[in-house]
């Protein structure tokens, strides 16, 4: 009996955790769609956009090239 509680609470959490990650698409003026694992953030110094892509690696994107930004 304890297992089973134990093993559902397990269970829970780890589903609690899968649900805070979010993924975001950013699409471009000319028609790209980006996928970022992390929300985007606009660097105040140079204007651009960072975001971490699919492979985990940070890049960057002027903001004027933004079109829109959505959360999956």
């Amino acid at each position: 009996m304890k297992k089973s509680i134990l093993a559902s609470i397990c269970a829970l959490g780890m589903l609690t955790l899968v649900g805070c990650a979010s993924d975001y698409v950013i699409s471009t003026n000319d028609g790209r769609m980006i996928d970022s694992q992390d929300k985007p953030e606009i660097d105040e110094d140079t204007g651009m956009i960072m975001y971490e892509d699919e492979e985990g690696r940070e890049n960057q994107i002027p903001q004027s090239d933004v079109k829109e930004i959505k959360e999956r």
